[in-house]
């Protein structure tokens, strides 16, 4: 019988709550690379930014009596489709950013590809080579449905410093199968970057360190936060356990926030709460 290998260290996470400047892609670039400086000079080895970061949500300055489904558009505030990066442009920003402070990067950017822009997130590694693309496939409200084109992949996997991640956008983790198709892929560590809006903070609060128990991984969700145009973004980042606590917690302002995925816990966790191993697939397949 061959050993059993042990689990990795730790994984340091850096999580960026924080919305930029919604329209300026260049200075939410050089955003980043001041969080990614501040993130390896703590020692992280992950830096994971909110969903559609490089661009804003709604960089179109959305009325505020609009709701979700109507826009407006200003001469200075060009709309989000306009701001869209090819993957390889994107890729080439953020290898950039990665490869000077040592640590990988994790960025939510609108991504044109043909005629079709998607609400994506792009991680790369430490030396700067991509690692994974990912393309929201839950796509939420009017807005988002009148923008993007959903994706069609439902995992998305990478190896970094022996641990197995896997990423998410924003409304993909509150559908249990999403995440569960994760965890049965090994997924270890879930990444979110997120845009949960006002009044749905129990999703951030209840919703996640539930999804991260039931099906056994970490989760590190990271939101936006503040008002932009017509929305209201709570913030409420957190790195959710395997036992459905959430030992990092951020606040509703901007935060760099600290915190390790421990590979380790996950495996005694799995080990007390074998929800994976005591299905019955048979009875709802």
């Amino acid at each position: 019988m061959s050993p059993s290998v042990p689990p990795a260290p730790p994984l340091r996470l850096a999580l960026a709550q924080s919305s930029g400047t919604p329209g300026d892609v260049r200075a939410n670039l050089d955003a980043l690379d001041a969080l990614a400086a501040r993130a390896a000079s703590s020692g992280a080895h992950l830096l994971v930014a909110p969903e559609l970061f490089l661009s804003g949500y709604a960089p179109e300055h959305r009325s505020p009596d609009a709701g979700v489904a109507g826009s407006r558009s200003t001469p200075d505030a060009p709309p989000l489709a306009a701001l869209a990066l090819e993957e390889a442009e994107a890729a080439a920003e953020l290898g950039a950013l990665a490869r000077r402070h040592g640590l990988a990067v994790l960025a939510g950017y609108p991504e044109r590809a043909g005629s079709a822009t998607y609400n994506s997130a792009l991680l790369v590694g430490p030396d700067g080579a991509p690692l994974a693309a990912y393309r929201k496939t839950h796509l939420y409200g009017p807005y988002e449905r009148a923008v993007f084109t959903a994706g069609d992949r439902a995992v998305v996997q990478a190896e970094l410093r022996g641990v197995r991640l896997g990423v998410l956008i924003c409304y993909d983790v509150e559908f249990p199968e999403n995440v569960r198709a994760h965890a049965d892929a090994g997924t270890e560590v879930l990444l979110v970057p997120t845009a949960l809006l006002a009044p749905y903070d129990f999703v951030a609060r209840s919703l996640v360190p539930v999804r991260a128990f039931e099906s056994q991984l970490h989760i590190a969700y990271v939101n936006r936060t503040g008002p932009e145009g017509g929305f209201d973004f709570v913030g409420l980042s957190c790195l959710a356990a395997p036992d459905g606590t959430a030992p990092a917690r951020a606040g509703a302002g901007p935060e760099l926030l600290l915190a390790e995925a421990d590979p380790a816990l996950l495996a005694a966790s799995r080990a007390a709460n074998p929800y994976l191993a005591d299905r019955r697939t048979d009875l709802y397949r």
